[in-house]
């Protein structure tokens, strides 16, 4: 696996307000840097966690004024990052949130929903979902998209499927009033941009899922956004919705970076709305597989998604992160005609975007993936040790 740097930033990334997490072996634990002239500035001790400087009332125009100590070149460190080759004695690159809870939308796009419809009948069997994909879209159509979900064509579209029998639980998230927002993993469980991701050993079709990332404060404000990697078990959820945790949480299952693009005047939500997110596969056997994701393409727009996630309903006092769905899902035969899209361990998966960079990892199966051992409690150790949770830092 290979790290450009070239491709891991975004193209304007000298205008550009960049945050991340590093990890330095020589404080024994993670600081938050912002991203200064190709250097990377060690900001802990005004901002300890990242979670802290979100909740700014300005967190990009809070970086002008950060204090903090350049601890070595955005290219050296990403090239550390890769855990094969990497020097424990230097820093390395980690998933740029820390504290906040990760959580996540499902069937925000057309083309996602019909494939949710597909696994759910198909129940975990890919050779079925063949058949399966041509019956449903000659039904329902391949392009919701127009349909405001709970809207009057909706609902009528609605109601129409329930008299022919073919309603889904996936359409109900589709097209009606309520989004599906889910929890993706626990807090300081997410792997950045170089590390294996990891799939359940019990699965055996399975996806990467390209997503725009937003971040969002304890207030409801959307303050910016990232790239994701919501690596999905098709056939593990498709037994049964009630599965959607053993599908979608597991070690190295949720990849994010490889930093956080704040908004300023240069990068807005206006901006998030129309990314495109491409994805690219590459495996030890020769196979190849490019795709992407047009953020234009969403059916439930991410300011609605994040007020469902986070209002009077439900607080999230350290903020939280959404990963906001993906309208694409691999169907590209690998291993036979027919068979479709499923991942081989060693792939190479890089979700990329000329805004945002590129997030890139390996794939692995969970169990041999790196373990997660640094939690909450780590944390906060090494930073009362560190000395920067004092009230007068």
């Amino acid at each position: 696996m290979l790290l450009s740097p070239t491709t891991a930033l975004p193209a304007d990334h000298t205008r550009a307000s960049l945050i991340g997490r590093v990890f330095r072996p020589d404080l024994g634990g993670p600081s938050v840097v912002v991203l200064r002239g190709g250097i990377l500035i060690d900001i802990t001790s005004t901002f300890a966690t990242i979670s802290e400087l979100c909740e700014h009332a300005g967190p990009a125009a809070a970086l002008t004024h950060a204090k903090g100590t350049a601890i070595g070149p955005f290219d050296a460190i990403l090239a550390n990052t890769l855990p094969d080759t990497r020097d424990a004695k230097k820093p390395w690159l980690l998933a740029p949130i820390d504290l906040q809870a990760v959580k996540a939308a499902g069937v925000t796009f057309a083309v996602s929903m019909i494939e949710r419809v597909i696994e759910e009948q198909a129940r975990g069997d890919a050779d079925r979902a063949r058949t399966l994909r041509g019956e449903v879209t000659a039904l329902v159509g391949d392009d919701l998209s127009k349909v405001k979900p709970g809207g009057p064509d909706a609902m009528r579209l609605k109601a129409m499927l329930q008299a022919k029998g073919a309603w889904s639980q996936y359409l109900e998230v589709g097209i009606g009033p309520d989004a599906e927002i889910f929890t993706k993993a626990p807090v300081l469980s997410s792997v950045g941009t170089g590390f294996d991701v990891g799939l359940h050993p019990i699965s055996k079709w399975n996806n990467p899922e390209p997503e725009v990332v937003i971040v969002v404060a304890s207030t409801g404000k959307i303050i910016g956004a990232t790239l994701g990697n919501d690596v999905n078990l098709r056939d593990v959820e498709g037994r049964s919705a009630l599965l959607l945790g053993k599908a979608k949480d597991n070690n190295a299952s949720c990849a994010l970076g490889p930093l956080i693009r704040l908004f300023d005047k240069d990068f807005s939500l206006d901006d998030v709305r129309k990314l495109h997110i491409q994805l690219d596969v590459a495996g030890t056997d020769g196979f190849t597989l490019s795709g992407g994701s047009s953020m234009a393409q969403i059916s439930r727009d991410p300011a609605d998604l994040a007020g469902q996630m986070l209002g009077r309903h439900h607080q999230y006092p350290d903020g939280a992160v959404l990963f906001c769905g993906t309208m694409y899902a691999p169907t590209k035969d690998r291993d036979a005609p027919g068979k479709g899209f499923t991942h081989h361990i060693g792939d190479i998966v890089t979700v990329s975007n000329e805004r945002l960079g590129a997030l890139t990892n390996r794939v692995q199966l969970s169990t041999e993936s790196e373990p997660w051992t640094y939690g909450i409690a780590s944390l906060m150790r090494n930073l009362a040790e560190r000395g920067v949770l004092t009230k007068d830092r």
